[in-house]
């Protein structure tokens, strides 16, 4: 990596005194199991957030059946997670930064809980929907806490990079697995423990931080929130994604389309006017002159926008066109979740070997290939050829570059910014999955021309992969000419 080598992990964090039976991970009397246990309950934490963004997907049909949803209304039941999500995790990393990366993983793991036993018992649309924002807010708080607890739990060096290579796998594992999640719990159970499961699931990972989990923070920061930013950034998403799905129905020179989407691209100028303005951003502007933040956040952003619509798009084909049951449909994405994990694992090995702008974008190009192959699906497709193999590598290919980026963007960051970028490079990826699933959703539906017959779906589906794979190709360019050439890994 670049900076993070150079910037000891005491320099970048004041950690309060732990009692002398539980020491501080990165101090002097911290062993070896510590380290991993605080490790673990972050990786927990983020686990529980990223598998939420997709557990969702094989229940909503059962969804759409029970609270009477509409097609749109299904995709806001992604879409209000991952908006939310994208939008506030931002205030998330200041606010980690200022008060304490502990004292935010609690209150962000205790807000998603609740939210999810409210989401959980919905006995109306509305409310499963408002249920899924404030889940999105608490995942926006918790998950770039989860980051930074980590990097001050492991000294800089290759030690550190195996542990971002393990966060970044299970939180690839925990979009991965939410297929096959969702699948056991709504065939065995009912939709609704998709969303029940956080609860017991929550309340043990709070357990375990509050037990072994030291507080930290950042020496420098500024006591202060810019609320207004991240009410404004928020805002403009979703008013942007509203008009991204407008599209559907009343096409793109539409009134009913372009007015939300100037709306919300108007408010996200404004934004960017205000961050450039005020004494304490939410999003210092000047962040980006970095090389590595703001080419690994490019890249971030539109590698999520197709990974994270993936996921949607082939548990919708194994349902609607193979007649997958929801069971089936999870167990058949179990290769893909395990290929990201492992190109997850594997991508600290070859960084150091060939570096980490390599392995990022050969992590690209793999997963563009999958992309491709997934593209010539047909209605009467087979599991090894339409599933399985193209699975595999869109996902070990995600993993693979998943991991660099991630790496490459923290470790420029400054002592006082570090819960920042976290929230950044998550923001980046969960941004471009919201925005993404409503471009590629939109692509479909012209596709199909509204047709709900197994070819015309097949036909929508594919062409949405085949737009994933040009975006993977443009993104792998950007990676190649934008991203630092020398870094140590």
């Amino acid at each position: 990596m670049t900076a993070m080598a150079h910037v000891p992990a005491e320099s970048r964090t004041e950690t309060d005194p732990r009692p002398p039976s539980i020491p501080g991970p990165g101090t002097a009397g911290a062993g070896p199991a510590h380290t991993w246990a605080v490790i673990l309950a972050a990786c927990a934490g983020q686990f529980l957030v990223v598998l939420d963004v997709s557990v969702v997907n094989v229940a909503l049909p059962s969804m759409r059946t029970d609270l009477g949803l509409s097609t749109t209304g299904l995709q806001w039941v992604l879409n209000a997670y991952s908006i939310a999500f994208a939008g506030f995790m931002l205030l998330g990393g200041r606010a980690a930064d200022i008060f304490g990366r502990k004292r935010m993983f609690l209150a962000g793991l205790g807000v998603f809980t609740a939210a999810s036993l409210a989401g959980g018992l919905a006995q109306e649309d509305w409310q499963l929907l408002a249920a899924r924002g404030v889940q999105g807010l608490g995942a926006a708080v918790l998950a770039p806490a989860t980051l930074t607890i980590l990097t001050a739990a492991v000294p800089a060096g290759p030690a550190r990079t195996r542990a971002i290579a393990t966060w970044a796998a299970v939180g690839a594992g925990g979009g991965a697995a939410g297929g096959l999640v969702g699948g056991v719990l709504t065939d065995l159970l009912n939709w609704r423990w998709v969303l029940l499961i956080n609860v017991p699931a929550g309340a043990l990972v709070l357990l375990a931080a509050a037990l072994w989990v030291p507080e930290s923070r950042a020496k420098e920061a500024r006591r202060r929130l810019d609320l207004p930013g991240a009410v404004l950034v928020t805002a403009g998403l979703a008013v942007v994604a509203y008009g991204i799905v407008q599209t559907e129905q009343a096409g793109w020179g539409a009134a009913a389309t372009l007015v939300p989407l100037l709306g919300g691209l108007l408010l996200l100028a404004v934004f960017l006017l205000v961050e450039a303005r005020t004494k304490a951003p939410l999003m210092p502007l000047g962040l980006f002159r970095v090389r590595a933040v703001s080419a690994a956040n490019a890249a971030m952003l539109l590698c999520g926008s197709v990974s994270f619509s993936m996921w949607f798009f082939m548990t919708v084909y194994a349902q609607n066109v193979l007649g997958y049951t929801p069971l089936e449909a999870g167990l058949a994405l179990i290769p893909s979740s395990l290929s990201v994990v492992f190109g997850s694992k594997l991508a600290p090995l070859l960084m150091r070997r060939i570096g980490a702008r390599h392995v990022a974008v050969l992590g690209t190009l793999v997963g563009a290939v999958g992309f491709g192959w997934q593209s010539l699906m047909t209605a009467d497709g087979t599991f090894l050829r339409t599933i399985l193999g193209p699975g595999i590598l869109m996902m070990a290919g995600a993993g693979l570059a998943m991991t660099p980026l991630a790496a490459l963007a923290t470790g420029s960051a400054a002592p006082g910014e570090a819960g920042l970028v976290s929230g950044l490079v998550n923001t980046s990826r969960t941004m471009g999955g919201a925005l993404g699933l409503a471009v590629l959703s939109t692509v479909a539906a012209a596709r199909t021309s509204h047709g709900t017959g197994p070819v015309a779906l097949t036909e929508g589906y594919a062409l949405a992969f085949r737009t994933g794979a040009g975006l993977l190709l443009v993104a792998a360019a950007l990676m190649f000419f934008w991203l630092p050439r020398h870094s140590d890994t």
